[in-house]
């Protein structure tokens, strides 16, 4: 992923108001994120833990969206599970339903979008290898590069799910 600026970050927010935009929290270490490493840019809102983010390129432009956690499943999970984005099985609360409110009115009547996704919305990192779960790593016979092909996919079929009309 190509280095992102707080003002582009910002402005690629597409489920939100440009005021909340410009309220919410991004990464402090924004110019020394490991870009190179990274296929979309994920972060929890440390001040509010039930928020996240996430900034992706999306139909050549750049799209952003809020997530939350729903209030219902602040829960420990005592088995493993697996992002629905990278599919990295994670032990504990590893993984979190995060959803999205959706774009345009749709959004403003209340409706969302939901995905299991690494809590920590680091997929980028675990499928590299550069972050670990404690749990063993499945053998796969995919590419590096096919891995990330099939997050990417699974990630625009979540975008598209939130930015239907």
């Amino acid at each position: 992923m190509e280095p992102i600026g707080e003002k582009d970050l910002r402005a690629s927010f597409v489920n939100c108001s440009k005021g909340e935009a410009r309220r919410l929290s991004v990464p402090r270490d924004l110019p020394e994120l490991p870009w190179a490493d990274l296929d979309f840019l994920g972060w929890r809102d440390p001040g509010a833990p039930d928020r996240g983010y996430l900034v992706t390129e999306y139909a050549g432009d750049l799209v952003g969206v809020t997530l939350r956690t729903p209030q219902s499943s602040h829960r420990s999970f005592t088995r493993t599970t697996a992002c629905a984005m990278c599919l990295t099985g994670h032990p504990g609360s590893g993984v979190s339903l995060l959803a999205a409110p959706r774009a345009g009115t749709p959004g403003r009547q209340g409706n969302t979008v939901g995905a299991y996704f690494c809590s920590d919305l680091a997929c980028s990192l675990y499928l590299r290898g550069k972050k670990q779960t404690g749990l063993l790593r499945y053998e796969e016979t995919l590419t590096l590069d096919e891995r990330v092909t099939r997050t990417l996919t699974n990630l625009h079929v979540f975008l598209d799910k939130v930015l239907a009309p």
